[in-house]
């Protein structure tokens, strides 16, 4: 079964990483670059088959949230809702190190999130250090600078995806009043300098209809996006639960992504819902793992449990964790048919899991 998932996930990496090529071809450079990786994306895999012969389980996913702060005040923002610790964030130093652990054992992508990741600039000498990773950098778009967007156009592997909650009205009531604006200037400025960006979209209840629109994507598409990441609303604050998409808005859900990859030449994703088609949550290193600001090693963002320290342990020897481990071989709680993050949802049995 192990080896069955993990062949499945390899051939959807390439698949996208082929879609990526196909879409770039406006840009010869680019298009040089998606080429590139898809060599890189295949030697990457063996490494990841090598490593399980030796008994070591490598995803080729990693989420790193690598700060807490953030210069916005987002309704509901997970970040700000998990528990604070008195431990000091990952140094740059250190997250080079664990750039170069995962080069080296086969990791495909590093997923930067936070807070705002470019409250710590200097998290872009990582990623130029680093060119055989692809780098999804997930940022609420406020804090380009001229400087940043040089560097991020002339390093390719560095893809920003902004966060965006629907119109004008939706977006700023979350996030503050102008932060719509804001990101269509971001947006233009990116595609000025030919970056290949997205866009990430909470889903919920509430707006679930405009944001799967045809006329919604256009015009993003229009604008530039060219991956649009979808991502289930969780309800990390009590008493919003009615903002959860229905099981009927789930299905709905599932029929306009296939609807909108027939008719766009964009990528897009969704999550939790694309990890059904790999056998349900893709947590705890069965498809990624997720590296918190301060160096724990977690199975996921909404189940920030941990039995490594990256501070001071390798990510190899984290990755042989007993208790991510102990996740992966429990496929009956992985299960996501019913909606939502199974780990969400089971996150008193995940905590029990910690030796």
């Amino acid at each position: 079964m192990e080896l069955q998932h993990r062949k499945r996930l390899d051939s959807a990496i390439i698949g996208v990483t082929r879609q990526a090529l196909r879409i770039s071809l406006y840009n010869p450079s680019l298009a040089w670059f998606f080429l590139k990786t898809l060599f890189r994306q295949r030697k990457a895999a063996i490494k990841r088959e090598l490593w399980e012969q030796d008994g070591i389980h490598v995803p080729p996913f990693m989420i790193a949230s690598i700060t807490r702060r953030c210069n916005l005040n987002c309704t509901g923002c997970y970040a700000r809702a998990r528990q604070r610790t008195d431990k000091g964030e990952l140094s740059v130093h250190r997250l080079s190190q664990l750039m170069d652990e995962a080069r080296e054992l086969g990791f495909a992508f590093a997923l930067l999130a936070g807070g705002e990741p470019l409250t710590r600039p200097e998290i872009l000498d990582v990623t130029a250090s680093h060119p055989e990773i692809i780098f999804a950098l997930f940022t609420n778009g406020t804090l380009f600078t001229e400087q940043i967007l040089e560097r991020i156009a002339a390093r390719k592997n560095v893809v920003p995806v902004l966060s965006l909650e629907g119109l004008e009205g939706q977006t700023d009531s979350r996030r503050g009043t102008g932060v719509y604006k804001h990101l269509l200037q971001s947006m233009s400025s990116l595609r000025k300098k030919r970056v290949f960006f997205g866009i990430s979209l909470t889903v919920t209840r509430k707006n679930i209809n405009l944001v799967t629109s045809e006329s919604f994507v256009r015009e993003l598409a229009d604008r530039g996006c060219r991956l649009f990441f979808y991502v289930e609303y969780i309800p990390v604050k009590e008493r919003t639960e009615d903002l959860v998409v229905s099981t009927a808005q789930r299905e709905q859900l599932d029929r306009r992504m296939r609807a909108l990859r027939r008719r766009f030449n964009r990528l897009f994703i969704s999550f939790p819902g694309d990890e059904k088609i790999y056998g349900g949550c893709l947590a705890a290193g069965r498809g990624f793992v997720h590296i918190s600001p301060e160096g724990g090693l977690e199975p996921c963002p909404f189940a920030p449990y941990s039995d490594t320290d990256l501070q001071t342990t390798s990510l190899k020897r984290g990755l042989s964790s007993v208790f991510l481990n102990r996740i992966r071989q429990s496929e009956e709680h992985l299960d996501e048919s019913e909606g939502g993050c199974a780990l969400f949802n089971k996150r008193e049995w995940v905590q029990s899991l910690i030796v």
